[in-house]
């Protein structure tokens, strides 16, 4: 049955990459242009760093699957990409292992075709601490990811229906556990109340995984026989939204869902994200292309990412957040209800050019 519901959203999952998407917020952060602002390439620098962790690369390939001989091979697969390439992967949800430990390889092989990346295990928030150190030994991984998803487990026939003890068993995982652990949305969102909740229970980071990529109430929805939750289909907040909403609070985030292309990342870093993840596009590209294809793909965005950082005079993906942003559409809607100002992202430079003719800095 495990077996078979990951392989079913694989499958689901492909076809929403294939049919109509909706608005993506993404389009609705624009960068203002400023003609001399531009850098030399060779003074771009694509390191990140954030909550003890250094990547060389702020673009990572988040977490998609594992728990069938199908899966096991996407799984190898994306991991060859990750080792090529540099970018750091974090795993699907690795309670099908738990519950079964022979398909253990389906995601130690995460491990064994890329044995020096930064490899992240995904738990949900019913895991055991004693299961948690079961897939941090299993893949050795460098950092662990829990995932929340309420959304998705109300949608799955087979589904969770008691969350209340979520916040407990986070922090109890967070507090038992060596290595940095982030809290992971599924493609919803988190508010900025949620930010400042996972804040206090001890996790070093939040992957806000709005709306607008992969789709999982709608994949689980597409499982039942008369379909009755599709009114849960695009539920939640983006990944610019949940940027925007948690300004200001002390905890590093990582930015994930509708990131369609480099300038979405670098939008995404623009909004404060220390690190960007795909799945769904990446997906697409290895099943359509093969390895070679993703790590064609995965290079290229890599590429561009420090093209757009040159254009945009930030040496490094934190100096992002320095350029001047538009938010528009129902992205600046949002923000007008949840009581958040947009016109300083748009004046970030005069800013700063302010503050160096009142310090008197060359910085």
């Amino acid at each position: 049955m495990s077996a078979q519901r990951k392989d079913d959203h694989v499958r689901l999952a492909i076809e929403q990459q294939d049919g109509p998407r909706g608005v993506n917020q993404f389009d609705e952060v624009t960068f203002v242009h400023h003609a001399l602002v531009g850098i030399d390439r060779q003074d771009v620098s694509l390191a990140t760093a954030f909550a003890g962790v250094s990547w060389p690369v702020p673009i990572y390939i988040n977490a998609m699957t594992g728990g069938s001989a199908k899966t096991g091979i996407i799984n190898r697969d994306l991991a060859i990409a990750a080792r090529e390439t540099g970018v750091p992967i974090a795993s699907g949800s690795m309670n099908a292992y738990f519950k079964d430990p022979s398909c253990a390889d389906t995601f130690s092989v995460l491990r064994k075709e890329n044995p020096d990346g930064f490899v992240i295990a995904n738990v949900n928030a019913n895991a055991t601490v004693d299961n948690v150190w079961r897939a941090i030994e299993l893949i050795r991984a460098d950092a662990l990811q829990i995932h929340v998803n309420t959304a998705q487990e109300t949608a799955m026939p087979e589904g969770d229906r008691e969350f209340s003890h979520w916040p407990g068993q986070i922090e109890k995982i967070a507090s038992a556990v060596d290595v940095p652990v982030i809290l992971k949305e599924v493609g919803n969102g988190l508010s900025r109340q949620t930010v400042l909740a996972v804040k206090d229970l001890g996790v070093s980071v939040a992957d806000v995984s709005g709306r607008g990529g992969t789709d999982f109430a709608r994949i689980e929805n597409g499982r039942r026989e008369l379909g009755e939750y599709a009114f849960l289909h695009g539920w939640g907040q983006s990944a610019p939204a949940c940027l925007l909403d948690a300004q200001g609070v002390d905890l590093p985030l990582l930015a994930s869902g509708g990131v369609r292309n480099p300038l979405d990342v670098a939008r995404a870093l623009a909004l404060g994200a220390k690190g960007v993840g795909a799945s769904g596009g990446f997906l697409r590209t290895l099943l359509d292309g093969g390895v070679d294809a993703l790590i064609g793909q995965l290079t290229t965005w890599l590429d561009q990412l420090a093209a757009l950082q040159t254009m945009l005079g930030a040496r490094t993906p934190a100096d992002l957040t320095r350029c001047d942003l538009l938010i528009q559409g129902s992205l600046r809607s949002f923000c007008a209800e949840r009581g958040i100002e947009t016109g300083p992202l748009a004046r970030r430079t005069s800013s700063a050019e302010a503050h160096r003719e009142t310090t008197g800095s060359t910085r």
